[in-house]
C-alpha cells in the first residue's frame, strides 16, 4: 500500500537520566500519531526514536550512584524509557542508543568526512559552561546567581553555577554557514515551523554566528575524535547525528537514500541546535538538510515548565494508570494547539475525558451499536432512499477526512482533530434529530429506520479509521464491534485518505457488543 513517498520523522532523542514526563510523552505520542497518519495513507514512512547516553552529565549522575556510565545508562533505558513507549501506545520503528556501535562508526565517518573537507580547526578555548545544558553559554543566557549562589554567574535555565572551562578544542566553522542558512530559511519558508520559531531562529542567525567547540579533552565518555582519540566528540554533535547514523548514513547508501532528509519534532528550548548547528553540519558533510525542523511549545503545569528540580514532572502512567493510553493521547494532541505552549490541568483532561470521549465519541459509538443490536438483530441494515439531511452527514464525513489530511500535511494535530470531531458532534445531532427509537415503533417507518441505522455505522466506520492514528486501542474495538474487520481487513489496512468516501461498511455485516469505550472515571481528585 506505499505510495513511494518517503515520510521519516523523528522524536528529539531523549536524555535518560531524567525519569520520562507527560512533556517527553507528548513529543513522543505528537510523532507517532503523525507517523501513523502516513503510513496508514501508504506513504513510506519511518520513525525513530532514541536516546542520548554520552556526556559529562551522564558520567557525573554514573559515578554519584556508583556504577560505570553504560551500566548506568543501560538500567536507564530498560526501566523507564522502554516501557513509556508500551505505556503510550507508540508503534516507532527504530530505537536508536548513541553507545550503539551502528551510530559510533558512522558518527566518526561523518565528523572526519567534515575534517577532510576543511571545516574544522583546533583551537583553544576558555567560556562558561552549564553541565546540565551540555552547553557553553553566551551571554543572554547567563544570570548573576542569588542567595547561596551569590557572587557567580549561574545558567539561566538551571539556575546553577556555571564552570570556566579551558581547553584545547576542535572547532567546526558554523560562522561560515550563516548566508546559505539564512538562504535555506527564505527558500524554504516551511523548513522552521511555526512561524514564530521561524523568525527567532532568523534573528538569532542574522546577528551572526561564531565557530562552535566539537570536541572535549577533559573527560572520556564519548565517541573518539577519529584523528585524534585524546578528544571526544561533544555531546550535542554526536547526538544531532542519530537522526542520520540510524537510516545508514555512511554504511547503508541505499536505506540512507529511501529514508533521507527528514523532519524533526523537537520542543523549543532545543531549536538551535536543529535548525542551526544541524544543518550547517549537514551541508558542511554535501548531505542534504532536513525536510523541516518543527518545535512545539511547552507543556506548563500550574504555570511552569516542568522540570525533574521544581517536581512540577509528572509521569505518563499518572494519567494513563487512570484514563488510559488513548485519553492521554487525545488529550494533549487535541487541547494545546500543536506548536505553541499549553497548560495541563487534572480538571480539564477530566471535563474532556467525560464530555468529549465518553458522552461524545464513546456513547455515539455505544448506541449506535446498540440499535442495530435491537432493531436488526445486529446486522448493518442497507440504506433506502437517502434525504437531504443523510447527503448532509455525507459531506461533513468527506470534508472533515480531508480537512484532517490537510491538517496533518501542516504538522496541525490539534486542527486535524477538531476536523474529525465535526463527525462525532453531526452524528449524535443527527441520531437525535431522527429519533431511531420512535421510528422502531412504526413498521411503515422500517426503511428510514435502516437509511438512520446505515448512516450512523458508516459515520462510524470513517472515524475508526480517522481517529485510530490518535487513539490506536478505542477505534481497533470500535472497529471489531462494527464487524469491519470481518468484511474489510484490519484497521491499520484501511487507506486513510480515502476514509471519508461514503459506502464502504457493506450491509448485511455483523456488529458485536461494544462495552464502553470510554468508562466512568471514578474521580479521588
Amino acid at each position: 500500500m506505499t505510495s513511494g513517498r518517503s515520510f521519516y520523522i523523528t522524536t528529539p532523542i531523549y536524555y535518560p537520566s531524567d525519569v520520562p514526563h507527560i512533556g517527553h510523552g507528548y513529543t513522543t505520542v505528537a510523532v507517532d500519531t503523525l507517523a501513523r497518519w502516513h503510513r496508514q495513507s501508504g506513504d513510506d514512512t519511518w520513525m525513530l526514536t532514541g536516546t542520548d547516553e554520552h556526556g559529562q552529565k551522564m558520567l557525573r549522575a554514573a559515578s554519584a550512584n556508583g556504577v560505570a556510565p553504560q551500566e548506568w545508562v543501560d538500567r536507564l533505558v530498560g526501566e523507564a524509557w522502554f516501557p513509556l513507549l508500551k505505556t503510550l501506545d507508540v508503534a516507532n520503528d527504530d530505537f536508536i542508543r548513541t553507545t550503539q556501535e551502528r551510530h559510533e562508526e558512522r558518527v566518526k565517518k561523518f565528523v572526519q568526512a567534515i575534517y577532510d573537507r576543511g571545516y574544522i580547526y583546533a583551537g583553544e578555548f576558555e567560556a562558561l559552561y552549564c553541565v546540565g545544558c551540555e552547553e557553553f553559554k553566551t551571554e543572554s543566557e547567563i544570570l548573576d546567581g542569588e542567595g547561596p549562589f551569590e557572587g557567580l554567574k549561574v545558567c539561566a535555565i538551571h539556575s546553577k553555577p556555571l564552570e570556566l572551562l579551558q581547553e584545547k578544542n576542535y572547532f567546526f566553522k558554523l560562522s561560515e554557514f550563516q548566508e546559505p542558512l539564512l538562504k535555506l530559511y527564505r527558500d524554504q519558508p516551511d523548513f522552521i515551523r511555526p512561524e514564530s520559531a521561524r523568525n527567532e531562529v532568523m534573528s538569532f542567525v542574522k546577528n551572526g554566528l561564531k565557530d562552535l567547540s566539537i570536541s572535549r579533552s577533559t573527560f572520556d565518555w564519548g565517541i573518539d575524535v577519529p584523528w585524534d582519540p585524546s578528544h571526544v566528540i561533544y555531546v550535542w554533535v554526536d547526538a544531532l547525528l542519530n537522526y542520520a547514523t540510524a537510516v545508514g548514513y555512511g554504511s547503508d547508501d541505499e536505506e540512507f537514500a529511501r529514508r533521507w532528509p527528514a523532519y524533526h519534532v523537537v520542543g523549543k528550548d532545543i531549536l538551535r541546535f536543529h535548525a542551526v548547528i544541524w544543518p550547517a553540519m549537514l551541508m558542511a558533510a554535501g548531505v542534504e538538510v532536513p525536510r523541516g525542523v518543527f518545535a512545539h511549545g511547552w507543556l506548563l503545569v500550574g504555570g511552569e515548565k516542568m522540570s525533574k528540580s521544581k517536581l512540577t514532572g509528572i509521569a505518563p502512567t499518572e494519567i494513563t494508570d487512570v484514563f488510559g493510553s488513548d485519553a492521554y493521547r487525545f488529550y494533549f494532541l487535541s487541547a494545546i494547539a500543536f506548536g505553541q505552549d499549553g497548560s495541563f490541568s487534572w480538571e480539564d483532561l477530566s471535563a474532556r475525558y467525560q464530555a468529549e470521549l465518553a458522552n461524545g465519541f464513546g456513547n455515539l459509538a455505544s448506541r449506535t451499536t446498540a440499535m442495530i443490536e435491537r432493531y436488526f438483530e445486529g446486522v448493518v441494515p442497507p440504506p433506502a432512499d437517502y434525504t437531504e439531511r443523510d447527503l448532509g452527514v455525507q459531506k461533513i464525513v468527506a470534508d472533515a477526512a480531508a480537512a484532517a489530511d490537510a491538517a496533518i500535511e501542516r504538522f496541525r494535530i490539534d486542527e486535524a482533530i477538531d476536523a474529525i470531531w465535526t463527525i462525532v458532534d453531526d452524528l449524535n445531532l443527527y441520531i437525535t434529530e431522527n429519533a431511531p427509537w420512535t421510528l422502531a415503533k412504526d413498521d411503515a417507518q422500517r426503511a428510514r429506520l435502516g437509511t438512520v441505522l446505515y448512516t450512523a455505522a458508516e459515520g462510524l466506520r470513517a472515524l475508526a479509521v480517522l481517529l485510530s492514528p490518535v487513539m490506536p486501542v478505542a477505534t481497533e474495538k470500535l472497529w471489531i464491534a462494527l464487524g469491519a474487520a470481518e468484511s474489510l481487513g484490519r484497521l491499520t489496512d484501511q487507506p486513510l485518505r480515502e476514509a471519508g468516501a461514503w459506502g464502504v461498511l457493506a450491509p448485511g455485516t455483523s456488529v458485536n457488543g461494544l462495552a464502553p469505550l470510554f468508562p466512568r472515571v471514578e474521580q479521588s481528585v
